[in-house]
């Protein structure tokens, strides 16, 4: 019986030290945080609800600047490597075009319509230089499970580069631990964080279980060692807890109008919103 309880007590302790390994955050790196704390950002710029300024163009990001408020974005390569600010992996949404954002070259991308308006896609280049570090960045590096390691090398390279020598303040994001331990390996200095969303949520993208729950329960933290967690509306899990107890400043994306958005900004360091119109502070 003792020897049973012993074994129980071992597998146990190996449990929670392979848990703690695998969930926690960076350490010691608080003094990164105020600049990008207690904002409200804009999700993918202050663009309407009915597309008429359309998400991540260059009149949401100016929209957003001018009300003062941080903004969050999305950059992906085109198929000849050229960063532009879109969030989906297709056209379709956006454009009414059909295909990967990867598959077409920058000059067929920016002669595109965003939902209808007379407004293109936007080099990450074009709303750099329109920020002019005025608000705080959320740079988010949108990837996919098929993307190779050289790809992503070259994809979070493009991404520091653009950003050597910016002005504002900024850090980085991804659904991809692959991608966040890169940037941890690239640019240690930069703030950057893992975006995560619930296992339900990863099962309806078309996720496997497994995978769905690992990416969901923060399972690829050491690769990265992520200063923050960006969180989804959903009741965050163990994992998510531990991290936060761990000492990981905590994101909340994506706020809407309907939400008690009073509550939102008590317990996250950050919130990300979109259709309505908070204060572009809510800490000092």
């Amino acid at each position: 019986m003792l020897v049973c309880c012993i074994v129980l007590l071992a597998c146990a302790a190996l449990v929670c030290a392979g848990t703690l390994f695998l969930v926690c955050p960076s350490r010691g790196r608080r003094a990164l945080r105020p600049p990008f704390a207690g904002w409200n950002y804009a999700h993918r710029g202050l663009f309407a609800r009915d597309q008429s300024t359309p998400e991540n163009s260059l009149p949401a990001f100016a929209a957003a600047v001018n009300a003062g408020y941080g903004i969050e974005l999305d950059v992906q390569f085109t198929s000849d490597r050229q960063l532009v600010v879109f969030h989906d992996d297709t056209l379709d949404r956006m454009t009414g075009v059909h295909g990967w954002v990867r598959d077409f070259t920058w000059q067929q991308v920016s002669g595109l319509r965003l939902a209808g308006t007379a407004h293109h896609p936007p080099l990450f280049s074009q709303a750099l230089d329109l920020v002019e570090g005025r608000v705080p960045l959320i740079v988010e590096i949108k990837s996919r499970a098929s993307y190779s390691g050289a790809y992503l090398d070259a994809l979070c390279r493009a991404v520091l580069d653009q950003l050597q020598g910016y002005a504002g303040c900024y850090c980085i994001e991804s659904f991809d631990p692959r991608v966040v331990r890169r940037i941890r390996k690239f640019a240690p200095h930069v703030l950057r964080g893992q975006l995560a969303d619930s296992t339900s949520s990863f099962r309806r993208e078309g996720a496997g279980l497994v995978p769905a729950f690992v990416m969901s329960h923060l399972a690829g933290n050491f690769l990265g060692r992520p200063d923050f967690i960006a969180w989804c509306p959903a009741p965050r899990n163990s994992a998510v807890r531990l991290a936060r107890r761990l000492g990981a400043m905590m994101l909340y994306w994506t706020a809407l109008p309907t939400d008690d958005t009073a509550r939102l900004e008590e317990t996250n360091d950050a919130v990300i919103f979109q259709w309505y119109l908070p204060s572009a502070r809510y800490q000092k």
